[in-house]
């Protein structure tokens, strides 16, 4: 299972796949979610539903939304070691503005923590630093051992396509 990040969606909007020009791509998202194949945990889901664009109100949609949304809580054991393994240096405390910055991500290795069969897709790229809450996913991601790709690897891995 891929567990996608808020900004695999908002750059495939912005970018990629505009909703109202390549429709294809987002009804095959949603076809991959019925599948089981690609989720987004709630955590991920709220921060992309709490917009006010298009994305948003398509996310909200109750096809997108009961084909993507990750049908389960998040551990919290779970996130704690995401957070511990994966963005703390040592037995260094984040301050609550370094724990803005990790934001939802912990929750997003957390989840990725329950079992190897799943995979986090990001749009971000490894950026090694020692700051706390400046960690980037994928690197959460090896310091856990959480597999994880770019949105790109998912979609060769799932075959998207557009014929």
């Amino acid at each position: 299972m891929f567990l996608i990040d808020a900004n695999v969606l908002i750059t495939a909007k912005n970018t990629y796949y505009p909703l109202e020009h390549i429709p294809q791509f987002w009804t095959w998202l949603i076809h991959q979610g019925e599948a089981n194949t690609i989720k987004m945990p709630r955590e991920i889901y709220d921060e992309v539903s709490g917009g006010s664009d298009d994305l948003a109100e398509w996310i909200k949609c109750e096809d997108a939304k009961n084909a993507l949304l990750l049908d389960e809580d998040a551990d919290l054991a779970l996130v704690q070691q995401a957070l511990r393994d994966g963005y703390q240096s040592d037995d260094a405390k984040f301050t609550d503005s370094e724990l803005i910055k990790v934001g939802r991500d912990a929750f997003l290795v957390g989840y990725g923590l329950v079992d190897d069969s799943r995979t986090v897709v990001t749009k971000e790229v490894s950026k090694r630093t020692k700051r706390l809450g400046a960690t980037r996913l994928p690197d959460a991601c090896d310091d856990c051992s959480v597999r994880w790709c770019d949105d790109f690897t998912m979609y060769r891995s799932l075959d998207f396509n557009l014929r």
